[in-house]
């Protein structure tokens, strides 16, 4: 067996096909069927059912997916090592983020890791839901994952999480008079009827704006799954909305009133990781966000 096979392996567990598999290893499908045949001859178990084009794994593929994403991890973890021997020279460090969390706390991460390791390149992919997060590290399209979990850190095996902060929700509007007045925390209770500019379910921001409309007399105005355009909306008139703390510098900046709102229900922001060894990049990244926290 060699790491080559393993990779092959992989890519037709994620995508599902062979064809599919060698379109993202760029290299010709004969090639992966030929890498899976020998894999089963070396194992001497089919690790697939075929049936026409359809590949679905069998017991024994099942159980050689975590092996092999451990094998591929451990090689990709010790060529780093070696080539970081006289420090973070150069290299590229995946993230996966939760869009919310992209704005804040990893803007601040990376530019705290910028400043010490300028020579490594940071991607940084966006993923809707915490699980989707864990997934692309699950399957080593991260190395590191930024996420916030409801009222809780994250629980997962197989992960480690790494709390950054605690977030609380905001409410944000055009103007102060939609909003009840003072400078107090808003209760859901006070809000009587008002348009809702919401997001996607499946996020904290939209747990909490769905508390809202279960309690009042507030309406949906526009949902929309890009959360990007939220402030946007607002500041177009359209409703008032519901943000994670991470967006009060962005509303802030917009012109638009803030105001702390009147829940139990918070985020929990955090740096999340296999339980395998990390990288110099992950393990320098992961020092970065523990000082953040300190700070």
């Amino acid at each position: 067996m060699d790491v080559r096979q393993m990779r092959y392996f992989l890519a037709v567990v994620d995508t599902g096909s062979v064809h599919r598999a060698a379109e993202q290893l760029f290299v010709a499908q004969p090639s992966v069927s030929q890498a899976l045949r020998g894999l089963e001859r070396e194992l001497s178990a089919e690790l697939f059912h075929r049936t026409g084009r359809r590949l679905v794994l069998t017991a024994a593929g099942r159980a050689l997916i975590g092996p092999a994403r451990d094998l591929v991890r451990s090689l990709h973890v010790a060529r780093e090592t070696v080539e970081a021997v006289d420090g973070l020279r150069g290299g590229r460090l995946l993230v996966s983020s939760m869009p919310s969390q992209a704005v804040s706390p990893l803007a601040s991460l990376i530019r705290r890791f910028r400043d010490r390791y300028p020579e490594v390149e940071i991607g940084v992919s966006t993923a809707a839901k915490a699980g989707d997060v864990a997934d692309a590290v699950r399957r080593g399209h991260a190395e590191v994952g930024v996420v916030a979990v409801p009222n809780e850190p994250l629980r997962d095996s197989g992960f480690r999480f790494e709390l950054l902060e605690v977030q609380s929700y905001l409410l944000v509007a055009r103007d102060p008079t939609e909003l009840p007045p003072g400078d107090d925390p808003v209760r859901p209770s006070d809000l009587g009827e008002l348009p809702l500019v919401i997001g996607q379910p499946g996020t904290g921001m939209r747990r909490v704006a769905d508390a809202i409309l279960s309690q009042t007399r507030c309406r949906i105005a526009v949902e929309i799954e890009h959360r990007e355009a939220l402030l946007p909306l607002v500041l177009a008139g359209v409703g008032i909305a519901v943000v994670a703390d991470s967006w009060r510098p962005l509303a802030h900046s917009a012109g638009l009133t803030v105001r702390s709102l009147d829940t139990d229900e918070s985020l929990h922001v955090g740096l999340l990781t296999t339980d395998s060894r990390p990288g110099p990049a992950t393990a320098a990244l992961l020092d970065v966000g523990r000082e953040w926290a300190r700070s």
